[in-house]
C-alpha cells in the first residue's frame, strides 16, 4: 500500500506559488519602475524603482528583481540563487526567509546566494592579486 504525500518544495505547489511571486513583482515592477526593464540573468529586472518599493539594495520577487540601480552582475547573480530559492519554496519562501531572520549574516537564504555578491561582506582579493601587489 503506497501512501502519497504532499509535497510544498520542488513541486507543482511551489512552482505555482513561484508564478504567483513572479505576477506580484512583475505588476509591482510595472507600477513603479521609471528606469530599464530588462531579461538579464534570467530574471526580469525592473531599474528605478523608488526606494520605499523595496528592501534593501533590491528585492527578488519570483522572477522578478526589483531595484533602483543596483544591478550590477555580481549582484544578479547573487538574485539569480533567490530566483531558484523562489522555484524551490515557491510562497513558502517569505515565510522561511522571516524564520531565517533579518541579519544577512545569518540568513541560509543570503548564505546560500554569496554573501560578497550581494554586497553584505566586503569582497575578498584573490591571493594572485594580493601576491601581485606585495612585489
Amino acid at each position: 500500500m503506497s501512501r502519497r504525500t504532499l509535497r510544498l518544495t520542488d513541486s507543482p505547489i511551489s512552482r505555482a506559488g513561484f508564478w504567483w511571486a513572479t505576477c506580484v513583482g512583475f505588476v509591482w515592477g510595472t507600477l513603479w519602475s521609471t528606469g530599464r526593464v530588462e531579461r538579464r540573468h534570467g530574471l526580469l529586472v525592473f531599474t528605478g524603482m523608488p526606494g520605499w518599493t523595496f528592501g534593501r539594495g533590491g528585492s527578488c520577487v519570483g522572477a522578478c528583481y526589483l531595484t533602483n540601480r543596483n544591478d550590477s552582475d555580481t549582484v544578479l547573480g547573487h538574485e539569480a540563487v533567490h530566483k531558484q530559492q523562489w522555484l524551490k519554496y515557491g510562497m513558502l519562501l517569505p515565510v522561511l526567509y522571516l524564520l531565517a531572520g533579518r541579519d544577512p549574516l545569518r540568513n541560509r537564504f543570503e548564505i546560500e546566494a554569496g554573501l560578497e555578491a550581494g554586497g553584505y561582506l566586503p569582497k575578498r582579493r584573490r591571493r594572485s592579486d594580493a601576491a601581485g601587489r606585495a612585489a
